[in-house]
């Protein structure tokens, strides 16, 4: 029997590989310069095809593809015009003016106009919709058509970030029309105004976009583009190498170095604005227990980390905001795990074997190595840690149901820091699932979008990372560094601090 199994595990690995390379989108070198397609290969599948629903990551390199935002940022994080060719803000900074362009349809033939924007706010707005993004818009107290091409966003207060969260899923418009005609079912037929529409998807295999020949922008080069997910890193680089897959948001850090020396692929590296960790469940035993989480946070050896499993491609955390941010605190030392501090508080917490679940995402060598490190290093302090792998989508929604201990998650960062942290570590914030609420951090982050001047806002933001690291909700480990890897041939592709693809400028040589 145990022979028998085997077999057929090598037969649906074999299967697995060789879709892969079938013509649902992974093609050769030459068909896909020839059939002007594609191929990008991403780290999971996308959970969710809203934008005004989405919470992963992953979601948003397919979402550069279909959505405009009102404003973008450049190459070097500075705000500029997109959907919204200019705005004005006001003298006591309540309220944002934004000028349309004209003449732009969403990709089912209907307009944009001051009107959509309007819809699109106010669904975001809406507490039934239940919308991750309400923590980060939450301010805009009233959205006013001025002229079919002028809207005004009213906020109760002013609100320094908004222009940075406008960026991001905030800012992206949905086509009025599709919302209303598909209503939950939006993330299955996605419209937007952006270079490609969205043409089908089968789940945990491949998303399909085409070019929109009714673009109001520079037309996109390669007329089809087709994202796979690859959760196995080394499924991921194997593609690559192949010339399956012509470009990869991101590898294992194990294989920077391999790819570098492989003459028919170019590698761009660009440090990154997100962190990673461990989110922990502040309201189930024994993680309710503020010593026992110190303890985690302090016996982690997070250089050991950084070295062992990402080959020093990553920089170990000291909280949520990084290194390379103007909020960053350097004076929060990034414990070296000290294993007898941790026994220590750990005895002092006054429980006895203390053991949580750890999920971490199902098919990631590297996150499964991730796992058994902190496994080991918190057995020495006293602590048992089961782990258990889940499909990322279903981790998600584990997290936003609070059905966990603790979940191997991170956020890919915003370029303000308000983006980076309000959301996760805010009373009610849309990313925490950790259950945490500290009043004091709660005063903080509010006081900290009020103002404008970023000495000022540095300063309390330096009060919450200390904050954060007393109370440890959650276990910041690393700050990673962006790899996009391509074949020699992808010409064109730019990289922005947000890590997103932007496929409409990639061209074949």
């Amino acid at each position: 029997m145990k022979v028998k199994s085997y077999f057929i595990v090598l037969i649906i690995l074999i299967l697995t590989v060789t879709a892969g390379c079938s013509t649902s989108g992974s093609k050769t070198q030459s068909q896909s310069q020839s059939d002007k397609q594609l191929v990008i290969g991403l780290d999971d599948d996308p959970p969710q095809l809203d934008p005004q629903k989405s919470s992963a990551a992953v979601d948003r390199q397919v979402f550069q593809s279909i959505f405009n935002t009102l404003v973008d940022i450049d190459k070097n994080g500075k705000i500029i015009p997109e959907l919204a060719t200019s705005w004005n803000i006001s003298k006591d900074g309540k309220t944002y003016t934004f000028n349309l362009r004209k003449n732009v349809k969403f990709q089912d033939g209907t307009a944009f106009n001051a009107d959509a924007v309007k819809f699109n706010f106010e669904r975001e707005l809406n507490q039934k919709f239940g919308s991750p993004r309400l923590s980060e818009i939450g301010l805009i107290s009233q959205v006013k058509v001025t002229n079919p091409y002028q809207v005004q966003l009213v906020l109760k207060q002013p609100f320094s970030p908004l222009l940075s969260i406008l960026t991001d899923r905030s800012g992206m418009m949905l086509s009025p029309a599709a919302v209303k005609k598909e209503g939950a079912g939006f993330s299955n037929h996605p419209v937007g105004t952006g270079p490609y529409k969205f043409e089908n998807r089968v789940k945990q295999d491949h998303i399909t976009v085409t070019a929109f020949k009714d673009y109001w922008g520079k037309k996109p080069k390669v007329q089809t583009i087709v994202y796979h997910p690859y959760t196995d890193g080394n499924v991921r680089l194997t593609n690559l190498t192949s010339g399956s897959v012509d470009l990869v948001n991101t590898i294992d850090y194990k294989d920077i170095n391999q790819v570098k020396k492989n003459p028919n692929l170019k590698v761009s590296e660009k440090a990154a604005i997100g962190f990673q960790g461990l989110t922990l469940n502040v309201k189930r035993a024994p993680l309710n227990n503020v010593k026992i989480r110190q303890a985690i946070n302090l016996a982690i050896d997070r250089n050991a980390i950084a070295r062992v499993i990402f080959h020093n491609g990553v920089t170990p955390a000291n909280g949520p905001i990084p290194t390379g941010s103007w909020a960053h605190d350097s004076s929060i030392k990034v414990p070296a795990g000290d294993t007898n501090v941790a026994r220590k508080l750990v005895a002092d917490s006054g429980l006895k074997n203390v053991q949580f679940t750890l999920k971490i995402p199902a098919g990631s060598s590297q996150n499964q190595q991730l796992g058994q490190m902190i496994q080991s290093m918190l057995k020495k302090a006293g602590i048992t840690v089961k782990l258990e792998q889940v499909e990322f989508g279903t981790m998600i929604q584990q997290g936003i149901d609070h059905n966990f201990d603790a979940i191997n998650l991170g956020w890919s960062g915003r370029i303000d820091p308000d983006g980076t942290i309000y959301s996760w570590f805010a009373t009610n914030g849309s990313n925490n699932d950790m259950g945490y609420s500290n009043p004091k951090v709660d005063q903080w982050l509010n006081q900290a979008r009020t103002i404008s001047a970023r000495p000022e806002r540095a300063q309390i933001y330096h009060k919450v990372a200390q904050q954060l690291w007393k109370d440890a909700p959650y276990i910041a480990l690393y700050y990673p560094n962006d790899f996009k890897v391509m074949k020699k041939n992808v010409s064109g592709f730019q990289h922005y601090p947000d890590t997103m693809i932007r496929p409409e400028s990639i061209y074949f040589k």
